[in-house]
């Protein structure tokens, strides 16, 4: 790739496909594939890693909300896709651009068969959330009764899939904690699909669930982070590659001298003569002010140059005093060698933070190196 003239997000297709492919690698061939591509495909650009991901055969995308399924119809996208938090409001979008709803309490689930009935649906798909310890969305087992109860009563939909999500998947210290959830989903599954008379697909694991336990993949697998770069593991992130690399650029490059103060609010003082380089970057853009007075870094040449004083907001300005380079010269603030898992957990936060921040005012160059 040519070097960076400006600040810009490069979002490499080829990484994608060695994720997917890798965690596809993980799964058993008849269990299906469901990739996250939810805020904008994890701050990246999600039409771009969604056409990719369809040219893999994935079964499924999940989104949070309609609109961002949308999005992808309005690209073209024919894939089904499940939108994971639907709100009534969206109903009519849902139903209009083919998507599937997840249904997580019996307010919805009345709402939408009297929405659904009210367009003379008939076996519309929904999704079946139910919630087996992240206490965030989702039936518990003893609503399964006035569940079957209401679905008897309509012809306008029908369960399409069942599914939970792991609360600590990633956490070898929490695994009993895990399995007991893997173990209440399975029971809720066996439950339903007695009395429903039909088996629906069945879901529980992320990212984490199908490194860690590949005894509860069931019908189909949902996969976000890794399609991303990231394992939530030091030894399965050496197999995945970052799509994402966020570059910009030196504007301008400072001599301070001892005393001398840099930034807002004189965030930085110069105990010595000190070489600073001013880039087109800042909070407006998503990196925190927590990144400021040299806690975050970018690397110039190969090497890393903290933040000196306040990060503003469209720039960021770094200490080169041992750094040889020039105005003009590209800066990588995370990427392959310094990753957005690295840079984030200095202000300890997580990549999915880092990354979704991203503004939409960075410029997105899709490309496959």
């Amino acid at each position: 790739m040519p070097k960076a003239t400006e600040t810009l997000l490069e979002i490499d297709l080829n990484a994608l496909r060695h994720n997917y492919n890798y965690l596809s690698s993980k799964v058993d061939k008849n269990t299906k594939m469901l990739a996250v591509v939810k805020a904008f495909g994890y701050g990246s650009e999600s039409v771009a890693i969604a056409n990719e991901l369809a040219t893999l055969g994935v079964a499924y995308f999940g989104v949070a909300y309609a609109g961002e399924g949308e999005t992808l119809r309005n690209a073209g996208i024919e894939t089904p896709i499940l939108v994971l938090h639907p709100l009534p409001v969206n109903f009519d979008l849902i139903v209009n651009r083919c998507m599937e709803p997840s249904v997580y309490s019996h307010k919805i689930l009345k709402d939408f068969i009297n929405y659904a009935e009210s367009q003379k649906q008939h076996n519309y798909p929904i999704h079946l959330k139910f919630n087996t310890g992240l206490n965030r969305l989702g039936f518990r087992k003893e609503d399964i009764p006035k569940i079957i109860e209401t679905l008897s009563r309509t012809e306008s939909v029908s369960v399409k899939s069942v599914f939970s999500h792991l609360a600590a998947s990633e956490d070898e210290a929490e695994r009993n904690f895990t399995i007991a959830q893997i173990d209440e989903f399975r029971n809720i599954s066996e439950a339903i699909i007695r009395q429903l008379g039909y088996k629906p697909l069945l879901h529980t694991v992320n990212t984490s669930g199908i490194l860690n336990y590949p005894e509860a993949q069931f019908d189909m697998v949902r996969t976000g982070i890794g399609l991303y770069g990231f394992g939530n593991n030091p030894s399965e992130n050496i197999n995945l590659k970052p799509v994402a690399t966020l570059k910009t650029v030196i504007s301008q490059i400072h001599t301070i001298k001892e005393g001398e103060n840099v930034g807002y609010n004189m965030g930085f003082k110069a105990r010595e003569t000190t070489r600073t380089a001013t880039l087109p970057i800042g909070h407006a853009d998503g990196i925190s002010r927590a990144f400021g007075k040299g806690v975050g870094w970018v690397l110039i040449n190969g090497a890393k140059a903290p933040i000196v004083g306040n990060v503003c907001m469209d720039m960021i300005m770094v200490d080169i005093t041992h750094i040889s380079c020039e105005e003009g010269d590209e800066a990588i603030v995370f990427g392959e060698t310094s990753t957005a898992e690295t840079l984030s957990e200095a202000i300890n936060s997580i990549p999915y933070e880092l990354l979704t921040a991203i503004s939409q005012r960075v410029k997105r160059v899709v490309c496959r190196k």
